[in-house]
């Protein structure tokens, strides 16, 4: 049984230097705190429970983490209620402007020390983390660092000239943030930029497989300035830090990115009491190639589509039609790319594609393979888990993939891709809506009107013509179906993060 209090007697709670870690790296040591951040102080789990920080690179174990429990999440939502019946209610907008660019500095002083630890944890190669993922999070908390003093409301019309209306956008309270493994720090820009720029506080819990990161992003959030309590992070499973940040009355609202069907059972953890949603979900993407688009581009776009971050991306374009005219010259360059894929240590230069996460996950990817082998396809290259140690996935093109297959249907979350063709526009658009998702798609054609006709009529939240998964912080990122409620990033995102009062005033 879950049980919910806001104890104001807590015992005291053991301090940051008995949670410090120095971990070495091809890039020197890094520091990096172990402890759970409740009330700006690096605290141990009551109950005393640990995760272990796998490398997935090596399969060694490099330190272990608190992990937090209900009685941990209980002390971190009586922080975040602290704060904001406290201090940071009280600060102008833009004072808590300052503090997220103060919180942007830091992360560019400390980008180093931050990439190496995403490197570690997540197996993401070192130059990736530092030319694109520090670069989005640095762009994300400066973009909604900008928003904090011009977040507004509207003056009604001249319907009763008896009365003024007006609306205000207010915070909505504790906000409960969980966030995936995948990409950690955009993650965490991507909640902690509008919940702090709309004046929330939040309890976040990142992955058990990538806290180091978001320990790290939590040292700076206390250097920037930020008042005890504003922002706390809670590693932990699902099944019990989730499960309680879910459940958890005095939480108004629970922002999720993850699986599907985690977000099922949030919203029905979520349902009492009833709290504010915003889910971004799992996705089977489609990615169309027209017989008139520039291959060479197409190809390039459709690779790094898929297999870009290891095939662990929420929008892969992870099923490919290509019009049967152009199919077998497409594949060919596709095959060739992916041969060029360089499997290593993620501190190496020259490595292109590091580790899956997990040990559990490569299981899963190479399940997946073995059912569409079964079912019909044809691995062109790749199927197999790479030879030694690591939990590295030879990246796998799958084609003569039928759309009865699994392959087809299932997210893998992992570096494959099923190639199909087609033979009109009509049939590629019902090829591409045959799924349970509607998060990304791509259209490759120098026919504005066949990219209009798709954009038109493929029913999902991205659709990205002659690219693919590109992401501007100014405009949002969501999807239709199974693939989630609400949007992030953009003004889209700060809706979602305010309460919206109406005012009427009889004059």
């Amino acid at each position: 049984m879950v049980l919910f209090r806001l104890a104001h007697n807590r015992r005291p709670l053991a301090r940051y230097a008995h949670n410090l870690a120095s971990l070495r790296t091809p890039k020197g040591h890094v520091q990096v705190p172990t402890g759970l951040f409740i009330g700006n102080e690096f605290v141990r789990s009551r109950q005393g429970s640990v995760l272990p920080v796998i490398n997935p690179a090596t399969e060694e174990s490099m330190l272990q983490v608190e992990a937090a429990q209900e009685e941990d999440v209980n002390d971190a939502v009586q922080a975040a209620t602290d704060a904001l019946d406290g201090l940071w209610s009280k600060l102008k907008p833009s004072e808590r402007a300052r503090l997220l660019f103060n919180l942007s500095e830091l992360i560019q002083d400390h980008a180093q020390e931050l990439a190496c630890l995403e490197s570690l944890d997540s197996g993401k190669p070192f130059h990736t983390v530092m030319e694109s993922d520090l670069g989005d999070t640095l762009d994300c908390f400066r973009y909604f660092a900008g928003w904090a003093d011009k977040i507004q409301g509207r003056s009604g019309g001249p319907y009763d000239n008896a009365y003024t209306t007006y609306t205000r956008h207010e915070p909505i309270g504790v906000i409960g943030a969980i966030i995936p493994w995948n990409y950690p720090l955009m993650m965490m820009a991507w909640k902690l930029g509008p919940s702090l720029a709309c004046g929330n506080t939040v309890v976040i819990k990142p992955s058990e497989h990538t806290a180091l990161s978001a320990l790290k992003l939590g040292e700076l959030i206390r250097k920037a300035g930020f008042p005890s309590g504003v922002v706390n992070i809670v590693p932990g499973l699902g099944a019990s830090a989730g499960r309680v940040i879910s459940h958890h009355p005095h939480i108004a609202k629970v922002t999720f990115t993850g699986s599907t069907k985690s977000g099922k059972n949030i919203i029905r953890a979520s349902a009492d009491p009833i709290k504010k949603l915003s889910l971004e979900l799992g996705g089977k993407s489609p990615h169309i190639v027209f017989a008139d688009a520039k291959l060479d581009e197409a190809v390039e776009w459709a690779f790094q589509g898929v297999f870009a971050n290891a095939g662990q991306s929420c929008s892969a374009g992870s099923r490919i039609y290509v019009q049967s005219s152009v199919h077998d010259e497409f594949l060919s360059k596709l095959i060739k790319r992916v041969k060029s894929v360089v499997l290593g240590c993620p501190f190496e230069p020259k490595t292109t594609q590091g580790p899956q996460i997990s040990e559990a996950q490569m299981k899963s990817i190479l399940n997946h393979i073995e059912r569409a082998q079964k079912q019909g396809a044809k691995i062109e290259t790749g199927g197999r888990r790479r030879q030694g140690v690591g939990y590295y996935m030879e990246p796998t093109v799958l084609s003569g993939c039928r759309q009865d297959m699994d392959i087809v249907h299932e997210e893998v979350f992992g570096p494959v891709v099923s190639v199909s063709s087609f033979g009109t526009l009509e049939e590629a658009i019902r090829l591409a809506n045959d799924t349970q998702y509607g998060l990304g798609s791509g259209v490759h054609t120098q026919s504005i009107s066949t990219a209009m006709a798709c954009i038109d009529k493929i029913k999902a939240g991205n659709v990205w013509v002659n690219c693919y998964d590109v992401l501007q912080t100014g405009t949002c990122f969501g999807g239709f179906k199974q693939s989630g409620i609400g949007k992030e990033l953009g003004e889209y995102a700060l809706a979602d993060y305010t309460n919206i009062k109406q005012v009427v005033i009889k004059t």
